[in-house]
């Protein structure tokens, strides 16, 4: 079943050398853009990341800092790969978690302000494990009865994501054929920032979703302990989550 869009849709699928979304950096990004029309357009390209590559990261993605010496760097490629996925939805496998929390911070640290809210972002993981709780490579067998032999390259993982969201909609009736509501779906909590540091209340107020401040309004706690948003801003958390505390600071002194 094709998917109907109202808007382009980006599937991506990014290789890096780590998991820490503050840290890390892409080496590898895979995207496919899907038109509303039904055109498709993949764009895959290695990246430098200006950093060694872990032993044990290569030894998941096959990347080697060799591989990756003489590729562009995210700079100079960030402002030509916004362009390119313009104003789509985002989608992909564990992306809500990981890809679009470390794309938003690639981007932020190039100085390329890379807009999130209003962009839907469908989580095909999200739907597969509230749905049958299973891995990329088993859904791929599972949905399209096909085994996925290049596991954890960009690209072989990004087409399968596209093609195992496209089965899901076929699959189940509780699916609808909208983005919309794929979004939606395939939402685990009701982020504000992409990692979930800060959430939406069942009041829809912002609240802080960790450490001595869980639960409480982050606007109350700015203005309670001035301190909290000085030792946010200077710890290791991740600039999106920087980003977006700092505009709720600033909602809140301009009231």
């Amino acid at each position: 079943m094709a998917l109907a869009l109202k808007k382009p849709l980006v599937f991506f699928d990014l290789e890096t050398t780590g998991v820490d979304v503050a840290k890390d950096r892409i080496v590898e990004i895979s995207i496919l853009k899907l038109h509303p029309d039904g055109k498709k357009e993949v764009k895959t390209r290695r990246v430098n990341p200006e950093m060694p590559i872990p032993k044990g990261s290569s030894e998941i993605h096959g990347i080697y800092d060799e591989d990756v010496k003489d590729e562009p760097t995210f700079k100079s490629m960030a402002k030509s790969l916004a362009v390119f996925i313009g104003n789509s939805d985002l989608a992909g496998f564990n992306s809500n978690k990981f890809d679009v929390p470390l794309l938003a911070e690639e981007f932020l640290r190039v100085g390329v302000d890379f807009e999130i809210d209003s962009r839907n972002l469908v989580d095909v993981q999200n739907i597969f494990h509230k749905l049958e709780q299973r891995t990329l490579v088993a859904a791929y067998k599972f949905y399209c009865g096909k085994d996925l032999t290049n596991a954890h390259s960009a690209e072989a993982d990004n087409i399968a994501t596209y093609e195992v969201l496209e089965a899901q909609i076929e699959r189940y009736d509780e699916l609808e054929n909208n983005v919309n509501f794929l979004s939606e779906f395939s939402k685990r909590t009701n982020n504000v920032d992409l990692m979930g540091r800060i959430v939406f209340n069942e009041d829809n107020v912002e609240v802080f979703n960790f450490g001595k401040h869980k639960g409480t309004p982050v606007s109350q706690v700015l203005e309670r302990d001035p301190s909290y948003y000085k030792w946010m801003m200077n710890g290791g958390f991740p600039l999106y989550t920087k980003k977006v505390l700092t505009a709720i600071k600033l909602r809140s002194f301009n009231q």
